[in-house]
């Protein structure tokens, strides 16, 4: 890894970016999108998730590989972006949005355009409330059920209450979104993962069973840590996002073989004999105590979701704390650490973590090739 990281710091050098930025390395990010491709099951589409690949060319880069127009979006700001960039895309909403950001979207973007957004309903009270909304509008909404399938965030929890339901004139059903991030979590003692997969997908083939046939259009299930552990049949389309830079909280067991292809690079200011504020007994004795480091070093920026990799044996310290200006790391001792040198942290997430630094620095070949402006928070 540190002839990796050493590549990834020469790079930076060359390309003059002496600042936090984030790097994506987009060979890697290949080789993930390539082992999707390999796995998924036939007839399953894929809609990209865009909160967790909060960047445009970024979103178009994996939609031409995968040949896909759908969009899963969290975020009106983001989801009117990704309207702009594809004029063909599908977007459908992965939480139910307060009734009022749904009228702020339509009204300042133009019925018309947000045609192309299926909208999340959730309750009952949600529904009555968006077929309120398109009566006043004068125009016909899209929409897909939130169904709980064992995650137990919300949504309808049986087959039987959305089959009493009566659907609001203007409103129409395109089908549901079943999502089962709780799977991978499950001890073995309950059956592990296979066993909640199997049985959120029997769950979910039971409200697909109240639908009328017009109404299953989208059929959406999974996210990036299940979608590819999916068969064919229940189905028509998995969710995946984040399992394409694979942050470090998608280590799991469905994404073996996935690369890490995104990475935070931050200048190291200095590197010190390190001690704390107060007399210097209090350092030696709590180093005495592998309580505190001998060596260490402070970073351009800090305080990220995110996680040290490289110098090796790179950490923070709870004696001093985290700082979003001058992050201090502790080093092993033998540490050869300079100022100038790059420190890099693999993201615990990719959703806003993405969106920190303005443009992305994108790595290719051992060099920075061109950079990728990411979305706005909104």
């Amino acid at each position: 890894m540190s002839a990796y990281f050493a590549a990834l710091s020469d790079a930076l050098r060359a390309a003059e970016i002496f600042r936090p930025c984030l790097v994506l390395d987009r060979d890697r990010l290949d080789g993930n999108i390539a082992l999707a491709k390999e796995r998924l099951a036939p007839g399953l589409g894929v809609r990209l998730v865009d909160k967790s690949l909060p960047c445009v060319p970024l979103l178009s880069h994996i939609a031409r590989v995968l040949g896909t127009n759908r969009f899963m979006t969290f975020h009106p700001p983001v989801s009117q972006a990704v309207l702009d960039a594809f004029p063909e895309g599908d977007l459908l909403y992965g939480k139910p949005m307060p009734v009022g950001a749904a009228k702020a979207a339509l009204t300042r973007g133009g019925a018309g355009w947000w045609s192309r957004v299926c909208w999340l309903i959730d309750t009952p009270e949600r529904l009555a409330e968006y077929g309120a909304l398109a009566a006043a509008l004068d125009t016909e909404l899209r929409f897909a059920f939130e169904v709980d399938v064992g995650l137990h965030r919300g949504g309808f929890s049986s087959p039987a209450e959305i089959k009493a339901l009566t659907i609001p004139e203007r409103l129409r059903c395109e089908g549901i979104m079943a999502y089962e991030a709780h799977a991978p979590e499950i001890p073995g003692l309950f059956g592990g993962a296979a066993k909640a997969l199997k049985r959120a997908s029997a769950k979910a083939a039971g409200f697909i069973d109240v639908l009328e046939p017009q109404a299953r259009r989208i059929l959406n299930i999974g996210g990036s840590k299940t979608a590819l552990l999916h068969g064919a049949g229940v189905a028509n389309e998995v969710s995946m996002g984040s399992a394409f830079v694979l942050p470090s909280d998608f280590d799991t067991p469905g994404l073996d073989r996935f690369q890490p292809a995104a990475f935070i690079a931050a200048p190291i200011l200095k590197a010190v004999d390190a001690m704390l504020p107060g007399p210097a007994a209090v350092s030696k004795a709590l180093q005495s105590l592998g309580l505190f480091p001998r060596k260490g070093c402070y970073l351009y920026g800090g305080k990220w979701m995110a996680e040290p990799v490289f110098p090796d044996g790179m950490k923070p310290n709870s004696l001093i704390g985290l700082s979003s200006n001058q992050q201090f790391m502790g080093l092993p001792a033998g540490a050869n650490v300079k100022p100038g040198d790059y420190a890099f942290l693999r993201p615990t997430q990719s959703e806003a973590v993405l969106q920190h630094f303005g443009a992305i620095a994108v790595f290719s070949n051992g060099r920075i090739v061109e950079f990728w402006p990411a979305l706005p928070m909104g």
